[in-house]
C-alpha cells in the first residue's frame, strides 16, 4: 500500500522545526566559523579551540540529551523544543560578550545545555507527522539544517564579523534564535505518538518501558549499536573537518573572511545540503527492496570521498582546496538521514525520542567530543614539526578515520541482511 500524503500542517512543523535545526547548527558552528578572529582577539591556541568545540561543548550537549529525551517520551515534544531553542539562544548572545577564554567556555558549554533539547524531540514529532514510506523524505529535509546552518553561519556570520566584529555576529544570531523560540511555542502542535504506525495499536495496549529498559534495548541490539558507532566513527571527521575548515582555509590557504563568506558558503549550503537530502531520497527508494541500503549508501558515499577530502588538503591554493571539498562535503553526509531514519523505524513510538538522543549522544561523543578535540590537539603538536602547516598535516590524519567508519557500515549491512534473512524464515 502506498504511504499516505502527508497534509499541509505537517510540511508546516517540518519547515518550522528545520528552521530551529538551522539555528541550533549555526549557533553551534558559529564559534568555529569565526575561530580565526576569536583566536587572534581571545589568543587562544588550537588545542583551547579544539577543545572549547569539541569536548566541553559535547560532555554538556550529550549528557543533558538523554534525561531530555526521557523527559520528552513523556511529556509535550513541542513546548520541550521552544524552551531549548530559547536557551541555547540567550547562551549564544552571552558568547558573544564574553570576554575571555573561560567565559567563553561556560557561554559555550550553556549552548550545549540548550541544543540538547532540540534535535531528539524533532526526529520524534517528524515520525509522528510522516508516516513510513516518506520519513527518510522528511528527515533528509530536516537533516539539511546542520548545511543551512553553517551556510548561513559562514555568509551572514562572517560578513558581519568582517564589517564589525565577531561579537557582533554571535549577539545576532543569538536575537533571532529567541524570536524563534516563541513562534514555535505558539504555533506548533503537538502530534499523537505512534499515530501513523501499524504497530501502535501493539504498542499502546503493552506497558512502556521505563527508561533503563530502553537504553538497554538499544545498546543490547546489534543493528542499533553499530548505527550509533559508524554514524559517531563518520562524525569524527565531519566534525573536526568542520570546526577547523575556515580556520585552515584563512591561515594556511590565504582566504580572506569576505571570501569564506561567499565560497565556503556555498560548497556548505550546495553540497553538504544536496548529499543530505538526496541520501534521504535514496534511502525511501531503495530501503523497500532492502534494509542495508541503509548502510551501503553511507559505505560507498565515504570510500568516493577520500580521495577528493586528500586533495582538499594538499591544495596549493584556496580556490583548488574549495573546489576539491565539495566532493567530501557532499559525500560525507550520507550517513545522517539513513542512520535516523533506521533507528526511528526499528523502535517503539513511545521510545523514539530517548533512541534518538541515544544515537546521538554515541554519534555525539565520538565524533563532536573528540574530533576537533583530536584535530587541534594534533596541530599543536605537530607545530613543532611544521610550525606553518601543522594543521595541514593533522587534517591528514583523518583518513583512517573515513575507513574505520567504512568498515563500521559495512558491518551494519551484514547485521541487517541477517535481519532480514530471519525475518523470511519466520514468514515462510
Amino acid at each position: 500500500m502506498a504511504p499516505a500524503r502527508p497534509g499541509a500542517r505537517a510540511w508546516f512543523v517540518l519547515g518550522v522545526l528545520c528552521f530551529v535545526y538551522v539555528l541550533n547548527f549555526l549557533d553551534r558552528q558559529l564559534l568555529s566559523i569565526l575561530a580565526k578572529p576569536i583566536q587572534d582577539d581571545l589568543q587562544i591556541t588550537d588545542g583551547q579551540i579544539g577543545l572549547i568545540t569539541g569536548l566541553y561543548f559535547a560532555l554538556f550537549y550529550c549528557t543533558i540529551s538523554i534525561p531530555v529525551g526521557w523527559l520528552a517520551d513523556r511529556t509535550n515534544r513541542v513546548k520541550l523544543v521552544a524552551v531549548a531553542c530559547g536557551l541555547w539562544s540567550a547562551a549564544t548572545i552571552a558568547c558573544g560578550v564574553s570576554s575571555s577564554y573561560p567565559q567563553l567556555v561556560v557561554a559555550r558549554m550553556a549552548v550545549g545545555v540548550g541544543e540538547a533539547g532540540g534535535v531528539p524531540p524533532s526526529y520524534a514529532i517528524i515520525s509522528d507527522y510522516f508516516g513510513p514510506g516518506t520519513r527518510g523524505t522528511a528527515l533528509g529535509l530536516f537533516n539539511l539544517g546542520p548545511a543551512i546552518g553553517q551556510m548561513l553561519g559562514v555568509a551572514f556570520g562572517a560578513s558581519i564579523a568582517a564589517a564589525y566584529d565577531w561579537r557582533s555576529a554571535f549577539v545576532a544570531v543569538g536575537a533571532v534564535g529567541v524570536a524563534t523560540a516563541i513562534l514555535v511555542f505558539f504555533t506548533l502542535r503537538e502530534p499523537p505518538r505512534g499515530g501513523l504506525d501499524q504497530a501502535a495499536i501493539a504498542a499502546d495496549t503493552t506497558p512502556r518501558e521505563g527508561f533503563w529498559a530502553t537504553c538497554a534495548m538499544f545498546f543490547a541490539r546489534p543493528v542499533l549499536r553499530l548505527t550509533a558507532l559508524a554514524g559517531g566513527a563518520t562524525q569524527f571527521v565531519t566534525y573536526a573537518l568542520l570546526n577547523f575548515a575556515t580556520l585552515f582555509l584563512m591561515r594556511e590557504k590565504g582566504m580572506t573572511l569576505q571570501q569564506v563568506a561567499l565560497w565556503y558558503a556555498l560548497v556548505i549550503g550546495i553540497a553538504g545540503g544536496g548529499g543530505i537530502f538526496l541520501a534521504g531520497r535514496l534511502a525511501d527508494w531503495l530501503v523497500p527492496k532492502t534494509k542495508r541500503a541503509y548502510a551501503w549508501l553511507p559505505a560507498a558515499s565515504l570510500t568516493l570521498a577520500v580521495p577528493f577530502y586528500i586533495g582538499f588538503v594538499w591544495a596549493p591554493t584556496w580556490q583548488a582546496s574549495i573546489l576539491f571539498l565539495s566532493v567530501p562535503m557532499f559525500l560525507n553526509y550520507f550517513y545522517l538521514s539513513p542512520s535516523v531514519a533506521l533507528v526511528q523505524e526499528e523502535v517503539k513510538p513511545h521510545q523514539r525520542v530517548l533512541s534518538g538522543a541515544l544515537l546521538l549522544l554515541v554519534m555525539n561523543l565520538i565524533g563532536l567530543g573528540l574530533g576537533p578535540t583530536y584535530l587541534g590537539a594534533a596541530s599543536d603538536w605537530l607545530k613543532a614539526i611544521s610550525p606553518d602547516h601543522s594543521l595541514q598535516l593533522a587534517l591528514y590524519t583523518l583518513v583512517p578515520f573515513y575507513v574505520l567508519a567504512v568498515v563500521l557500515f559495512l558491518f551494519l549491512g551484514r547485521a541487517l541482511g541477517r535481519e532480514e534473512t530471519a525475518a523470511k524464515e519466520v514468514f515462510a
